[in-house]
């Protein structure tokens, strides 16, 4: 998987495409039916409403692109063919940080799932690539910025 490649489960692409397809079908047809509506008021140069939805039509449209975007670049992974034994996408690593001596779980999603506070981190993060591919009982030793990491994998489970 390349850097390019955004990895997400069929159901998160599954609703990713049903939400390209509500913005369009509804929510695009809603702004462009308040563009005509306040074309229709006049003088354009003057007229607010008409800039407002006329902004509010490019921004949805920016946001559908965006999701395209995300969509074609979409690397479909089924949990149920992933190697249990294995740090992966879709994985609940628990670790121990060596030079703490304290255990940590963290979740290895795809863009737009990433949550710090709940230590959902991104497989193509700093510490996600690190912990990708170990095993239980191997050692990760992760640069960051702040230096280098040193995490034992003590348990990988794939679903919550």
């Amino acid at each position: 998987m390349t850097e390019d490649h955004i990895p997400m489960t069929r159901d998160e692409y599954d609703g990713l495409k049903a939400k390209i397809d509500h913005m369009q079908s509804v929510l695009m047809i809603e702004v462009t039916k308040r563009v005509a509506a306040a074309r229709d008021m006049g003088d354009l140069s003057e007229n607010a409403e008409y800039h407002a939805a006329r902004e509010d039509q490019g921004i949805l449209q920016a946001k559908i692109n965006h999701l395209k975007n995300e969509l074609s670049r979409a690397d479909i992974i089924d949990l149920n063919h992933v190697a249990k034994d294995v740090v992966a996408f879709g994985a609940q690593v628990r670790v121990k940080d060596l030079d703490l001596d304290e255990e940590e779980t963290y979740f290895l999603v795809g863009p737009g799932k990433e949550d710090f506070s709940t230590n959902r981190i991104l497989t193509s993060s700093p510490i996600g690539k690190g912990l990708l591919g170990k095993k239980k009982g191997d050692i990760a030793e992760i640069q960051v910025p702040m230096g280098t990491l040193r995490y034992k994998i003590v348990g990988i489970n794939f679903g919550e």
